[in-house]
């Protein structure tokens, strides 16, 4: 064997044994970890309407058993006749612990009574509870000439929630309904209707 064959077999080996060193190298390092953690915490809003007949006094109406009772006024009392229209307002808002805003809809409309056929209403958004008389023009939420049982064409509106511990923008609904040329004398009729509201992001 020559000199310079057995300088190049020493030059291999230790050539190859840099190259094992090295990876060795690469692996530890590799090993080495850190870490890092992040964590949150959450919370609900708040969320809840109130409806009002008078605009001032707010509470909740939240089943058919506590519904508002809604005043229509009449002269000479609740005695209507063919043609007659009579108006009542209800007020909602989103109280003062509400943090969304909603989408409010009429949901369902319910009627009963010897008299019911021969009653329609309509609904229109007025400006305050006070503006809510026989004649009152204003946003339609449901078309005038509507059976008390039906929500056909009903429009959705929306309520805005208040700042800090300020109640929402009151919305003002006047019902106006009225007596068709086929009322029957001394028969009565009542109807119900159920506002559905929807927080929005």
């Amino acid at each position: 064997m020559t000199q310079s064959t057995t300088r190049s077999r020493k030059f291999k080996a230790i050539l190859a044994g840099g190259i094992v060193l090295g990876v060795g190298a690469a692996v530890t390092l590799a090993a080495w970890t850190d870490n890092e953690w992040a964590e949150g915490t959450f919370g609900a809003g708040s969320f809840n309407v109130q409806g009002s007949t008078n605009g001032t006094d707010f509470t909740d109406h939240e089943s058919a058993a506590g519904a508002a009772d809604l005043t229509f006024d009449l002269d000479g009392g609740d005695n209507l006749t063919p043609g007659d229209t009579v108006a009542a307002p209800f007020v909602l808002r989103l109280d003062d612990a509400t943090t969304y805003n909603a989408s409010v809809v009429l949901e369902s409309a319910a009627g009963s009574g010897a008299n019911e056929a021969n009653l329609s209403y309509g609904i229109v958004a007025v400006d305050d509870a006070a503006s809510c008389t026989e004649g009152a023009t204003g946003t339609t939420v449901v078309p005038a000439g509507t059976a008390l049982d039906a929500t056909t064409g009903a429009q959705g509106f929306d309520l805005t929630a208040g700042a800090g511990s300020t109640a929402g923008a009151p919305v003002a609904l006047c019902f106006q309904v009225t007596a068709g040329d086929d009322l029957t004398e001394g028969d009565a009729a009542s109807a119900q209707w159920q506002f559905t509201a929807t927080s929005a992001e």
